[in-house]
């Protein structure tokens, strides 16, 4: 008997320490699989719970956790596999599972079980506000609902991949285009001028700059190329965009070893020959140790709009706008305002050819997930609360950096939704029965903004002249101004057509010019007025 009762507790001792033994071989094991997920070892993670869930198989943490790394993978249809089975075994194991489901749902397309699975996600958190400032419920319950009200009433456009010779399987963003709709450019994550991958970042290749050209008889983009010229380097490299008459490229780079770390605005100009040359910072007081970014130009050449984390803004990235000094002078920048910066990012900008109009790209703005595409009016000196532009040409999915032709028919963006070759992709948007450019979205305009450009020549010896036009009304008002290039002499401004405009020129040592011009909308495609002038001295 005595032999029985040790005998007993023997083996209850030794299966006791063997359920020790193993429950602390599973904790060992979920530290280990935990440390790997926080690191961004996703896979590793996901080897450490199917090891798990091989002794607990229906165990809803288990089958969350899994979904969570599939998630971080970005492979969301199997993230949503894993968290419905986490739903079905226990509901309410983990209050973060209905987070992690509204989210799935979200991308999926299903906004009403998104809903659903927010609204449960903060009735379970409502005693606890801290929580739910944490877990940013509120900006997806945002999101959702704008999603369905935009959702709901699309908008009339067209949406397209915008050309297979233009995309790639890689990441194809920021496109822009000149005035004149000829010249495409826009930033790759393909082989291109290195072939070397960004180890120490996001392990894809290095950003190049690509150009593309418009085949005007067969009413197709040609192939885009490497833009010609010492530009793209072998490290990163990102156009932001071009200037209007095409011969200026603003460019973002962030060398970490030299004098654009942090991120900072470059600019680059095309020669002569066709070629673009090497990169030059803006420097001060646009640039500064701060992150600075997506720069655009007004159609005159006065005023520079870019994005920057320089320490006195609303939120993380906002917009600003400098005034030209000089050629290579800018003033102090100035923060567009509260009306349009948001205690988000703000990005992706494009001002329109009327030069009041700027698009933008926010996560903080109405959004109706990732990144939306908004506008703004400068109406008599103040910008207007951004407007979503809607659905389609908004999703679910990021949406950033529209731009525009000259007469608003035709636009370029960049997203990731589906119907892309690969990572990011751009797309173009048939805009004829959308005139974004109105603030009713209805009316048509035809041609309501023309090119003028023209060369001011030194009417002596046909030399190139530097020098500024001043454009007038019928009443005499000053509407733009422009300089002329020192090196061609060449100049470029929009102004709206089927209008009279009385051009001055006033150089020290020449007589002046007073000129009428009178622009009349061409009658099919963009239209372009050219005018030379001629300086004569005293």
């Amino acid at each position: 008997m005595y032999f029985s009762v040790l005998l007993m507790i023997s083996i209850s001792t030794i299966s006791a320490q063997k359920n020790i033994i193993e429950k602390s071989e599973d904790q060992i094991k979920m530290f280990n699989a935990q440390q790997r997920f926080f690191a961004g070892d996703f896979q590793g993670a996901l080897n450490g719970y199917n090891e798990l869930l091989k002794s607990m198989p229906n165990n809803s943490n288990m089958l969350l956790h899994k979904a969570e790394c599939f998630f971080g993978m970005n492979q969301f249809e199997q993230s949503l596999e894993y968290a419905k089975m986490a739903k079905s075994a226990d509901a309410k194991a983990d209050v973060n599972l209905s987070l992690l489901l509204g989210k799935l749902y979200f991308i999926s397309g299903n906004v009403d079980s998104a809903l659903y699975e927010f609204t449960s996600f903060k009735t379970s958190l409502l005693g606890d506000a801290k929580k739910i400032t944490e877990s940013d419920v509120d900006v997806f319950l945002s999101q959702v609902n704008q999603a369905k009200i935009l959702m709901a009433k699309p908008v009339n456009v067209k949406i397209d991949n915008a050309s297979i010779v233009i995309n790639s399987e890689y990441d194809d963003k920021n496109p822009s285009i000149t005035a004149d709709g000829k010249t495409l450019i826009f930033t790759s994550r393909r082989p291109g001028k290195s072939s070397a991958l960004d180890v120490e970042g996001d392990k894809k290749y290095f950003e190049d700059i690509y150009i593309s050209k418009w085949d005007s008889i067969n009413k197709l983009w040609l192939e885009a190329e490497l833009l010609p010229g010492a530009i793209n380097t072998e490290g990163h490299d990102a156009c932001t965009s071009i200037s209007p008459d095409g011969k200026a490229i603003f460019i973002y780079k962030n060398d970490i070893d030299g004098e654009s770390r942090g991120g900072d605005i470059y600019f680059s100009k095309l020669s002569a020959s066709g070629k673009w040359g090497t990169a030059t910072s803006l420097g001060k007081p646009i640039n500064t140790t701060f992150f600075e970014g997506g720069a655009c130009i007004s159609p005159d050449g006065g005023t520079l709009y870019f994005v920057s984390e320089q320490p006195g803004g609303f939120g993380h990235a906002d917009i600003y706008m400098a005034k030209r000094k000089s050629r290579t002078e800018w003033d102090v920048p100035v923060n567009i305002g509260a009306d349009v910066n948001t205690t988000e990012d703000e990005g992706g900008i494009f001002l329109a050819p009327d030069g009041k109009t700027l698009f933008l790209s926010s996560n903080g703005y109405n959004s109706m997930g990732g990144y939306d595409i908004l506008k703004t009016v400068n109406e008599n000196g103040k910008w207007s609360k951004p407007v979503n532009l809607g659905y389609p040409i908004n999703t679910l999915d990021n949406d950033m950096s529209l731009t525009l032709s000259l007469d608003g028919k035709i636009g370029y963006f960049t997203s990731d939704r589906k119907g892309g070759t690969g990572g990011l992709d751009i797309f173009k948007v048939d805009l004829s029965n959308y005139q974004v450019l109105e603030n009713d979205a209805k009316r048509k305009i035809v041609d309501s903004v023309a090119i003028t450009k023209g060369t001011v020549f030194n009417a002596t010896d046909g030399t190139a002249m530097e020098a500024e036009l001043i454009f007038y009304d019928q009443n005499g008002n000053k509407v733009a101004n422009t300089l002329s290039s020192s090196g061609s002499g060449d100049y470029f401004i929009t102004l709206l057509v089927d209008k009279t405009y009385q051009v001055k020129i006033n150089l020290e040592g020449y007589k002046p010019i007073d000129e009428k011009i009178e622009i009349k909308a061409a009658k099919e495609g963009s239209t372009t007025l050219v005018k030379h002038f001629l300086l004569y001295k005293n």
